[in-house]
């Protein structure tokens, strides 16, 4: 059970909670599936091994999509076309400089009205176009603590439409 913990200020720009168990992870995933909209860019921040993918995992269930999730560490990405979005999920974990992003080409995917959704974008910085939302996943006991922010005015819309879906009862 995902347990919210506060809403760090009256905008509803930003919320923390608690996931105790993998499976929070990928329901906190569904939920934030709720919120895509065209165009929107999400990174995702956390260590190794601490849920970035399985909250992808659980937002592309949620689309609709059946297949295998995987992070796409050495593909850099992996698209996919589900509920009428073009969905593009990135892991730029190898990159040795910024300037591979430029050099693979990648930036003309955050021009459209794609969902970008980023693991490691700190690796792309200062050539990323800047994040609507921000999803900051650490290792907290044997879950989960995790903090998102909307840092856009579509981003802020996502975290107020997330707080309001994980309050409603299901």
């Amino acid at each position: 059970m995902i347990e919210l913990q506060d809403c760090a200020d009256d905008s509803g720009a930003s919320l923390r909670m608690h996931l105790p168990a993998e499976a929070d992870t990928e329901a906190l995933g569904a939920a934030l599936a709720t919120c895509l909209r065209p165009g929107l860019h999400i990174w995702l921040h956390g260590h190794l091994g601490s849920g970035k993918t399985t909250l992808v995992r659980g937002l592309l269930r949620k689309c609709g999509f059946g297949g295998k999730v995987k992070s796409p560490t050495y593909t850099l990405i992996e698209p996919y076309a589900v509920s009428s979005l073009d969905f593009y999920h990135f892991d730029f974990y190898r990159f040795n400089s910024p300037e591979e992003y430029l050099d693979a080409g990648l930036d003309e995917y955050f021009g459209n009205a794609g969902v970008c959704v980023v693991e490691w974008p700190e690796k792309a910085f200062p050539f990323l176009p800047a994040a609507d939302l921000e999803v900051r996943i650490e290792a907290d006991g044997d879950g989960r603590s995790v903090a998102i922010t909307g840092n856009s005015g579509a981003g802020r819309t996502c975290v107020i439409d997330l707080l309001t879906s994980l309050k409603s009862p299901t």
